[in-house]
């Protein structure tokens, strides 16, 4: 009996200290430091981080010797606080910035206490030199990424039309890259800048097109731009799943840099952001333009839905974790994932929006014949995409992605706006909208009540529900809507509350060798001959960058006076 109590205090043992993960010390110690009333608070944090550090050596990562050090200091334990400093400071690698903890604006407020100390101005210098020496190497980098001779100035040198089409079609001159992980600045305004981080896959071949996924982050509001990025802090931690099936699936990864104001959500000041990313991208690197894919978790879920109402012609397919699928700058117009589709991850736990709406909104879409996907698990709150039990929908998420194919020239499109600054969809474009009339039957709102929001008491680790009612989206302002079709030269367009429209032709769409007929509510309204319009081409190729929905040719109907 004695034998079998002793193995079972082994076992218990044992159990306490594979419970005790590095990841699990060092987040209690981060929770006690961020509660912490006094020093002796502070104490109990610094042996926690200790423990981990003395358990788990080879995970010892440079945020938790950062926070160690910070409250080392705070502590007036100054051997210690420059111990973990030079220990974070010999982690500094091209990807990893650990100069960053000593050169921020104010390290006055975490290190007062190790001022007076000699060591101090030593560690502070080689941090500087650090930075200075990261700088340099980031913009080379950046430089050697956007080399390539993909530019304007090629096809300006093309006698017509039809050879700047081929050339565009025909082009795979891209040029092999040095590195996998890339952080290229990107100018906001003339005087803002952010930045994107690019990952390549390992083997990145420049005579071989890649599927791109833009990974949009969460918390906009808590969130400001920055002009670089390193791969730990983007590739890590929440997102390592999709750096794990990206690289399995050789997909290139790009994560922007998003802010209160500069986002994919609201205002609408940032939404240029992630298509001209892509359009500098694809000046440098081989991308698939029909692989080229959004996703999201939280504010950046309903960012990539928000591409899929507003701007969704340069993707395949949207992908969102805990999305709140609603366009918070004007309508959201649902109809519009008919062209395209999108993939949601919800949990039952989640405050951004109510299991019950997504329930609502899954009964919508069945009805429309949308594709659309939600994956609910259940016990899960918003953060599911921390716990390592997200992984399943990752792997659903890529497979899914995998299958994806955007086609530009697809037969039938329904398009709606409220901002024709969003009127194009592929082929089709709204230029002007005539609000003052009376919509088409087939052109109504759709909308539904949540009656019920989830919350969560994080101090009681409980869910609680309660009853509401409000409708999902907004309507601030009236809109216009096509529905059209093309068959053998002709092109069907119904429309409602539309002043003017275009259309866009290729040659992978009509017959160039025979007039195109444009009907429109029913009458015909021009017969012409397509041509391979040089300048039409170049226009809509420098905006986009796009060598497979390559525009030869342009109609302009006016509709209404």
């Amino acid at each position: 009996m004695k034998k079998i109590v002793i193995l079972f205090l082994f076992l218990s043992i044992g159990l306490k200290l594979n419970a005790q993960t590095y990841t699990r010390l060092t987040d209690s110690a981060l929770n006690l430091m961020w509660a912490a009333k006094d020093t002796v608070d502070y104490r109990k944090s610094l042996n926690l981080y200790k423990k981990a550090f003395i358990l788990f050596p080879k995970e010892v990562g440079d945020q938790s010797l950062y926070k160690a050090s910070v409250l080392a200091s705070e502590l007036k334990d100054t051997n210690g606080a420059f111990e973990y400093i030079n220990h974070f400071l010999a982690l500094n690698n091209d990807e990893r910035t650990t100069w960053d903890y000593l050169t921020f604006e104010y390290p006055q407020n975490e290190y007062k206490n190790l001022f007076s100390d000699s060591r101090w101005l030593i560690v502070l210098a080689k941090a500087q030199k650090m930075k200075a020496v990261f700088f340099k190497t980031l913009h080379d980098r950046q430089d050697e990424f956007q080399a390539g001779p993909l530019k304007q100035d090629t096809y300006f040198k093309a006698k017509d039309g039809k050879q700047v089409y081929q050339k565009i079609k025909s082009f795979n001159a891209y040029q092999a890259k040095k590195y996998v992980g890339y952080s290229v600045e990107f100018k906001v305004t003339d005087s803002l800048i952010t930045s994107y981080y690019v990952s390549l896959p390992s083997r990145y071949n420049p005579k071989k097109s890649y599927p791109v996924l833009f990974f949009l982050h969460g918390a906009v509001s808590s969130n400001g731009l920055s002009g670089f990025q390193n791969a730990s802090s983007v590739m890590d931690g929440w997102n390592r799943y999709y750096t794990k099936y990206a690289a399995v699936n050789e997909v290139i990864m790009v994560y922007p840099k998003g802010s209160k104001r500069y986002n994919w959500m609201y205002p609408d000041d940032g939404f240029f952001m992630v298509p001209a990313m892509l359009r500098e991208i694809k000046k440098s690197i081989n991308v698939d333009d029909d692989k080229v894919f959004v996703t999201g978790h939280s504010n950046g879920a309903t960012g990539s839905f928000s591409y899929l109402m507003k701007q969704q012609s340069p993707f395949a397919s949207f992908y969102g974790f805990n999305t709140q699928p609603k366009v918070r700058t004007g309508g959201t117009f649902v109809r519009n994932i008919l062209n395209r589709s999108f993939f949601n991850v919800s949990t039952d736990e989640d405050y951004y929006f109510p299991p019950d709406a997504n329930d609502s909104l899954n009964v919508i879409m069945k009805k429309m014949g949308a594709d659309y996907q939600d994956h609910r698990y259940n016990g899960w709150p918003h953060w599911f995409p921390q716990f390592d039990e997200s992984e399943p929908a990752y792997q659903l998420l890529f497979k899914d992605l995998k299958s994806r194919t955007r086609n530009p020239f697809q037969k039938s499109i329904y398009w709606e706006c409220d901002d024709v600054k969003y009127g194009k969809t592929d082929w089709i474009q709204i230029t002007a909208l005539d609000t003052t009339t009376k919509p088409a039957d087939w052109h109504k709102r759709i909308n539904f009540d949540i009656f019920k929001v989830v919350d969560y008491d994080q101090s009681k680790d409980t869910v609680i529900t309660t009853d509401t009612l409000f409708k999902a989206f907004n309507f601030p302002r009236k809109s216009g809507a096509v529905r059209a079709t093309f068959s053998n030269n002709e092109f069907h367009i119904e429309t409602s509350r539309v002043k003017s429209l275009t259309i866009f032709l290729s040659p992978e769409m009509i017959d160039v060798a025979k007039p195109v007929s444009i009907f429109i509510n029913g009458i015909k309204r021009t017969e012409k001959m397509a041509v391979y319009d040089k300048k039409i081409i170049l226009d809509n190729f420098n905006k986009t960058y796009d060598r497979k929905a390559v525009w030869i040719d342009q109609i302009e109907i006016l509709i209404s006076n």
